[in-house]
């Protein structure tokens, strides 16, 4: 099928703004990569510190000619998404030795749940850890020893601060070795149901605990469709996970020859063999527009528009908003996975999952086929699936059609005609809105809107019975120079309770809403943001407000408004406790929202 005219116009718009960071990027990658095996630089001092600790393999290592295998982990077991990856590196050693080769733990980098600090304080650092990853696995990747890198990582800010380094990297193959989503425990809706039922107060806590412990309950990425789930959509789309990795549960033996099977791959893909593919160009133009076909198909994170602009500059490459509202306009939504249906990931592998839709996209001509993956060169192979046959690592063709309409449906008959994100822009300034869990009667919302500069403000006025009419809620002072711009995920139950009672709400913010986002219309990433005198700083109690996503416009419908003195207020509060005076200097230099709100990139 040939490529959907849409997607090859925004791939040669992409490719054309970055055609010189891009030149530039890959002449230092194609550099870095002539100068050969990278140990083969190194004192013997140098690599005698590398091999001290590492017993059998010292003398595999120090004849330098199979490869050694860098793994760089986020692991903790705060994090049920990466509990899991506690013992990999010894599997993934145990994998390296059986082929010859060796593996050794580069590093770790920071991995913070957005779980737990969700309306927190801790939620201020949790933009900006995606750049402190970066940073760190820049650390553990600069002692040179490595010919090739796998990375352990799953959640919101992990993958993209990993694709960061990688890219930077980019000379060296790189492999993501995902650990898979826990087992269904509570339903998604239930738990939802549960949380509106407190936040009104008709049950307590001990009955909220028991709901999020059924429903947050073992090893593995939370099972809803949020950032993390939709990361590891992402690296099946972009050919840096083997195919059908992404959604195997942990702790299964095809979830462990998976694992095997990565870290062996990645050894396959080195300078020193005859398939050499660094992650450099494994991360081009068509790449990404793959990843944000994926993003639009399956309704994912929105915490994405972020995220995929500041991976992507890290390789040269530079997206912008238009992008994303093109590749939205032209692509259906195909999938209903909670918080935009009662399904979960799981369900939705069972259904068919990735590999079924990959094979419909590609079919259809949205999806660019001609790239090099980590599992070989073309993207129809992501359109199999794994299987273990006589203990045997196998992919075959994947299913030929859905297997639950329900949540997983053909390109003939998607859930919706465009994907789930729509680009904002009026005199508010420009934004993002994740439409595909709100109903469309809610798609245009025109009210009084109702100020606020901080989420506790937000749940007092709400105790409080003050907000009784139809309302924009706008949060202001909630952007990344502000407070490092946190979810404002909190707020969901609050909103939700006020929908429900019939009102017509939106809230309006240059924060974050994240994956989770669900059924209340959220204009998010407002920019230029309040703290840095944008139009939301000049806002008031009582302006009449219209957002429309059907149009992708964000206006205060007030005739003075263009002439208003923008508000600046005391922020000095966000700059200590928990650890934010640490990150005082990200606050002061991080870029627009617009842009990917980067601080390295």
């Amino acid at each position: 099928m040939p490529l959907n005219p849409t997607i090859e116009a925004v791939t040669d718009r992409i490719r054309a703004r970055s055609k010189n960071s891009r030149d530039q990027y890959l002449d230092r990658m194609n550099r870095a990569a002539e100068a050969g095996p990278v140990r083969a630089h190194l004192s013997c001092g140098n690599q005698a510190h590398a091999y001290a600790a590492m017993s059998g393999d010292k003398d595999t290592l120090a004849e330098g000619r199979a490869p050694n295998l860098g793994i760089v982990t986020a692991y903790n077991d705060m994090l049920s998404a990466h509990q899991p990856f506690e013992h990999y590196p010894e599997k993934i050693r145990a994998a390296a030795r059986a082929v010859g080769a060796t593996a050794q733990v580069a590093g770790g980098v920071p991995a913070m749940c957005d779980g737990v600090t969700q309306g927190q304080p801790g939620m201020e650092l949790s933009l900006f850890s995606r750049d402190t990853i970066a940073l760190a696995a820049g650390v553990a990747m600069s002692h040179n020893c490595f010919d090739a890198a796998v990375y352990l990582g799953v959640c919101d800010k992990i993958v993209p601060g990993l694709i960061i380094a990688a890219a930077t990297f980019g000379h060296v193959p790189t492999v993501f070795v995902p650990a898979g989503p826990m087992v269904s425990g509570l339903p998604n809706d239930e738990k939802s149901r549960v949380r509106q039922q407190f936040a009104k107060g008709e049950i307590g806590r001990e009955e909220l605990m028991k709901a999020e412990m059924a429903s947050y309950h073992g090893p593995g990425t939370c099972t809803f469709y949020g950032t993390a789930n939709t990361n590891q959509m992402l690296m099946e789309f972009m050919g840096l996970h083997l195919p059908g990795a992404s959604f195997v549960n942990p702790g299964t033996p095809l979830r462990e020859a998976l694992t095997t099977a990565s870290a062996q791959r990645a050894l396959e893909i080195t300078a020193l063999g005859n398939d050499y593919r660094p992650a450099g160009q494994v991360l081009d133009e068509r790449a990404f527009v793959n990843g944000m076909v994926g993003l639009m198909a399956t309704g994912g994170s929105t915490n994405l528009v972020l995220h995929l602009p500041a991976m992507a500059r890290a390789a040269g490459i530079h997206l912008a908003l238009e992008d994303f509202a093109d590749i939205s306009a032209t692509v259906p939504l195909m999938a209903k996975v909670y918080p935009n249906g009662l399904a979960d990931v799981n369900h939705f592998h069972a259904a068919g999952g990735l590999g079924f839709m990959i094979g419909e996209l590609l079919d259809a001509g949205l999806l660019h086929e001609d790239v090099s993956t980590v599992a070989g060169d073309g993207l129809t192979r992501y359109a199999q699936e794994p299987k273990l046959k006589d203990g045997a690592l196998v992919w075959e063709d994947g299913a030929g059609e859905t297997l639950n309409a329900k949540i997983l449906r053909p390109l003939s008959e998607p859930f919706q005609k465009t994907g789930g994100l729509t680009q904002l822009s009026g005199n508010l300034g420009q934004g993002v809105i994740k439409v595909s869990a709100v109903d469309p009667s809610r798609h245009v919302i025109e009210a009084r809107a109702r100020i606020f500069h901080d989420q506790t403000s937000v749940k007092t006025a709400f105790q409080a019975g003050e907000i009784t009419e139809d309302t924009i809620v706008v949060v202001r002072f909630q952007g990344p120079a502000a407070n490092g711009m946190p979810e404002l995920h909190s707020l969901t139950p609050i909103l939700s309770v006020l929908q429900d009672r019939g009102l017509k709400v939106a809230l309006v913010t240059d924060g974050r809403m994240s994956g989770a986002s669900g059924k209340v219309p959220a204009a998010i990433h407002v920019a230029p943001e309040a703290a840095k005198g944008g139009p939301l700083s000049k806002l008031r109690d009582g302006d009449m407000v219209r957002l429309d996503a059907a149009k992708g416009t964000l206006d205060v419908l007030e005739a003075d408004f263009d002439s208003r003195t923008p508000l600046s207020i005391d922020l000095s509060e966000n700059d200590y406790g928990i650890g934010r005076e640490l990150f005082r200097a990200f606050r002061a230099t991080v870029g627009d929202s617009t842009e990917g709100a980067g601080v390295v990139v």
